[in-house]
């Protein structure tokens, strides 16, 4: 699981997916089989129509009669645990016609229900495999080929990188998934982020939980397990994208949904922000003050909390003077989410600071 993100914004980079590395990388094999072309770059289209060239690390023929290349990941500034890993693919011809997948070093199979792949399954997700597909058949039309594809994906060091990511509690085993719906990795708006949001919760109940936890980082994931004592499988690992978990649970409901996040991160949601992102949402210190007003703090606490250079100490402050602001901003908070979550779903709020410590409830 990732840290906690900062509250300063900053510029940042797009990259592109694991199913576009295994994308090129299968294609740029197919190509060396069927032409005799071992290149240095596989250019590919993406879902949208983007062509896009991606350079290769390697290119070559295999003991076994088969081709294999490889491609270096790049995530731009995405927290991506697979930026800078070679993403590999392994092709083999076949008389039968269609693309057969199967998981290479460092790809995991599917051993649970709730995802959408059955179970025994790559962990290949279904727009990465039709990329492919897409790719090889045009590329067996070009050059006249009238058999199919045995392609097998690897990442590099992806067993280890895995137990990094949220696959061991989805029930993925032996490395990483194959990800990706337009190819491209925007960094914090995370379509394939989000797609594990919804799968943690899909797992979660298919398996039979019907309380869940979503957090947004170690800490306060941390601060769940401890509270509630909740399996890995019932933490729910939503980083700044809140908002994914609420309007998800508008078709897969539960019975108990509890929410914690870092104090700063809670009152954005308390705010009316679903990303909890700093490029996306900003913490209002103003409406701290104004909160705090509400309560029966004084005119100095007011301007103390109004004046402060961080959430964090705007909490410190007036929780020394005795106003409960972690229990306001939770109550702000808990309001939002019942504005968006189905009625039959309890929805209760935590509030962490930065020692991971419960500084603010609402039920």
């Amino acid at each position: 699981m990732r840290d906690e993100t900062p509250e300063q914004p900053a510029p940042l980079r797009s990259g592109y997916t694991t199913g576009s590395c295994a994308t090129a990388t299968s294609l740029a094999a197919a190509r060396l089989l069927l032409a005799g072309v071992a290149g240095d770059v596989a250019e590919i289209v993406l879902p949208k129509g983007q062509h896009v060239p991606m350079p290769l690390v390697f290119c070559r023929l295999t003991d076994d009669g088969g081709a294999e290349a490889g491609t270096i990941k790049d995530a731009g500034d995405d927290p991506d645990v697979t930026h800078g890993a070679v993403v590999l693919a392994r092709v083999r011809l076949r008389a039968q016609l269609g693309v057969r997948f199967f998981a290479g070093p460092g790809v995991g199979t599917v051993t649970r229900a709730g995802l959408t792949l059955a179970v025994g399954e790559p962990a290949i997700n279904p727009v990465p495999r039709q990329m492919m597909t897409q790719h090889l058949t045009d590329l067996a039309a070009e050059h006249g080929y009238a058999g199919g594809f045995d392609v097998t994906i690897g990442v590099e060091g992806g067993e280890a990188l895995a137990l990094k990511t949220m696959n061991p509690r989805l029930g993925i085993v032996g490395g990483l998934s194959i990800l990706g719906t337009t190819g491209i990795v925007r960094p914090f708006s995370c379509s394939a982020y989000i797609a594990s949001i919804h799968q943690g919760i899909d797992v979660a109940r298919a398996n039979g939980y019907r309380h869940i936890a979503a957090c947004t980082g170690n800490a306060s994931e941390d601060a769940m397990r401890a509270h509630y004592a909740l399996p890995d499988i019932a933490l729910i690992e939503m980083g700044d994208f809140v908002g994914a978990v609420f309007k998800h649970l508008r078709r897969a409901p539960v019975e108990r949904l509890s929410v914690c996040g870092g104090f700063g991160k809670l009152s954005k949601l308390a705010s009316g922000h679903l990303d909890l992102h700093s490029s996306h949402s900003s913490i209002d210190l103003e409406q701290l003050a104004g909160w705090a007003a509400e309560q029966g703090a004084d005119a100095d606490l007011v301007q103390a909390v109004r004046a402060s250079n961080t959430s964090q100490q705007a909490l410190a402050i007036a929780r020394d003077r005795g106003v409960p602001l972690g229990d306001i901003v939770c109550a702000h908070a808990l309001s939002v989410a019942r504005g968006i979550v189905p009625a039959e779903v309890k929805v209760e709020m935590f509030a962490i600071d930065r020692q991971g410590n419960i500084v603010g409830v609402a039920q």
